[in-house]
């Protein structure tokens, strides 16, 4: 790749996270290298399990547990801020060419950090990475700086018929 775009995948319809996870699959069947980090999850999500068929795929969870009900916690926040710099440190150097920030809106959403920090580390990555930044409540200052921005629109959805997540379809 020439030069790296951001992506936002926001929006309160189901996909964001999903569509990050096609992206990093095509990008690795293109002979890419893929790092994906999930802010705020630390539930096992079956693609956790994606890094046993793809070899130049990777996923770290910067999250202790689904804390969206609840106020976020001190361990919360530490581990998000601690995330952060490790995806920070990643985008500097070239060893991956595709970079996910999962679920990183709503960890701003929820003052885990600053988006004065998000934009720092963006700005300081290698021209060459693609991002794809995912979650909720977008703000602003980084749709302004994305490439590419989409909105997933909630127009009918199966959990209001009482239907919860599925493994292999939401985990």
């Amino acid at each position: 790749m020439d030069k790296g775009q951001i992506h936002i995948y926001t929006g309160n319809g189901k996909g964001k996270t999903t569509a990050a996870l096609g992206i990093s699959l095509r990008a690795v069947c293109a002979g890419k290298k893929v790092f994906f980090g999930q802010f705020i999850k630390g539930m096992d999500y079956s693609e956790l399990k994606a890094v046993d068929y793809l070899p130049k795929f990777e996923i770290h969870q910067f999250g202790r547990d689904c804390f969206i009900y609840n106020k976020p916690t001190e361990e919360d926040i530490l581990a998000a801020k601690e995330g952060l710099k490790i995806c920070g440190e990643i985008l500097k150097n070239k060893d991956y060419d595709m970079v996910v920030l999962d679920e990183l809106n709503v960890a701003l959403y929820y003052k885990l950090f600053s988006v004065e920090e998000v934009i720092k580390v963006l700005e300081n990555r290698a021209d060459n990475i693609e991002v794809i930044i995912t979650g909720r409540y977008a703000p602003q200052q980084l749709v302004d700086m994305a490439d590419l921005v989409t909105e997933m629109k909630e127009i009918k959805h199966y959990y209001k018929k009482g239907i919860s997540a599925r493994k292999g379809i939401e985990s």
